[in-house]
C-alpha cells in the first residue's frame, strides 16, 4: 500500500496527482501532516471566507517553502479531505508571501482542472478563464493570508507550460 507522502506527483499517463487538503466552500484550513500520516485542522477562515474551489497539493514534490507545492482545483463539486483528483495543470499565480516577522518568500498558486470536470473540460491554460474569475481567486490568497497576519502579493500570471515546468523543478528539490 502507498501512503499519501511516496504518491508520484504525476499518473502513469502523465496526470497530475493532487490530493485534496481543503475542500471548496470550507472555512476549515485542512493540512496533511505528513509524521501522522492524517489531516491536521490547521486554522478556521473568518465568517464570510471560504474556500473558492478545491485546494489541496502536488505529492513528491518541494517548493521554495520548503511545503509540497499547493494546487487549487477547479471540478463540478468538493471531494472530501484526502481524495486523489486527477488533474491537468493550466497555470500559475506566482507570488511572494511575506510573514509576520518579515520574511519574504516565493509561494505560488498553481491552478489546475480536475482530469474528470465537466463544467471545465475546455480549459486547457490559465488564459481560457475570465479575468474576473482570476481576480477572485487571487484576492482570495490576499484576503486569507491577511487574515492570517500575512500579505501575499501577486507578480504574475503564466500558462500551463510555466506551471509544469514548476512542478518538474519542484520534483529534483524533493
Amino acid at each position: 500500500m502507498t501512503s499519501i507522502s511516496e504518491l508520484s506527483p504525476y499518473d502513469d499517463d502523465g496526470t497530475l496527482n493532487v490530493v485534496i487538503e481543503t475542500p471548496q466552500g470550507s472555512r476549515n484550513k485542512l493540512a496533511f501532516d505528513e509524521k501522522l500520516g492524517l489531516f491536521r485542522l490547521k486554522g478556521v477562515l473568518p465568517a464570510g471566507h471560504s474556500f473558492p474551489f478545491d485546494f489541496g497539493f502536488i505529492p513528491s514534490t518541494a517548493g521554495e517553502d520548503g511545503d509540497p507545492l499547493d494546487v487549487l482545483v477547479l471540478m463540478d463539486a468538493a471531494v472530501y479531505p484526502g481524495c486523489l483528483v486527477p488533474s491537468r495543470l493550466i497555470g500559475v499565480i506566482e507570488a511572494e508571501q511575506t510573514e509576520r516577522g518579515g520574511k519574504t518568500e516565493r509561494n505560488d498558486r498553481l491552478i489546475a482542472v480536475a482530469a474528470n470536470s465537466r463544467v471545465h473540460e475546455t480549459i486547457k491554460d490559465l488564459g481560457d478563464l475570465s479575468g474576473p474569475l482570476l481576480d477572485e481567486i487571487e484576492h482570495f490568497f490576499i484576503s486569507y493570508n491577511e487574515a492570517k497576519g500575512k500579505q501575499f502579493c501577486p507578480k504574475a500570471r503564466r500558462g500551463h507550460t510555466a506551471a509544469n515546468r514548476l512542478v518538474e523543478a519542484a520534483c529534483r528539490k524533493r
